[in-house]
């Protein structure tokens, strides 16, 4: 039988009641795409988690396909920023307690706004980071939304 980590996102899921199913797969590097590749599925339907800030350096969640890039420019239109951009990778380690290639949207360190691609919604199945390298949740859409209720944007490209 598999020994899963626990994790602060676990935690926080389990607290909460969400369904979800535990995955582990051989990290080597981070990216969505050695995710998919070590989970057997489709890029698509992993969802990445993205720390960002606001031009006052205001840390702020964006979940987003794994094959896709977020238009830094559109998103800062539909949130009301002047300017987004990707937090350095210390920062984002700071904001959730978490390190890069393992950062999850659940049980972060730093509560923040948590916004996602609307279009995550119409996956099937998701496969979202569990708070360590190689630890990755599956989850229905409906599941993610009752655990976080993130802001829903269309700024991928």
């Amino acid at each position: 039988m598999t020994r899963f980590p626990v994790t602060p996102g676990s935690i926080f899921l389990d607290k909460l009641g969400i369904s979800y199913v535990k995955h582990l797969y051989d990290y080597q590097r981070k990216g969505s795409d050695i995710a998919a590749e070590g989970l057997g599925v489709d890029l698509h339907s992993v969802v990445k988690t993205l720390i960002m800030q606001r031009e006052d350096n205001t840390p702020f969640i964006m979940l987003m396909h794994g094959d896709k890039e977020v238009s830094l420019k559109e998103l800062a239109r539909q949130i009301g920023a002047k300017n987004v951009l990707t937090s350095e990778v210390k920062d984002a380690q700071k904001h959730t307690g978490y390190m890069v290639g393992g950062i999850s949207p659940f049980g972060s360190k730093k509560r923040m706004p948590i916004y996602a691609e609307k279009t995550i919604l119409s996956l099937q199945k998701l496969y979202i980071n569990g708070g360590l390298r190689g630890f990755i949740f599956e989850m229905e859409p409906n599941e993610l939304v009752k655990a976080i209720n993130p802001i829903f944007v269309n700024v991928s490209r």
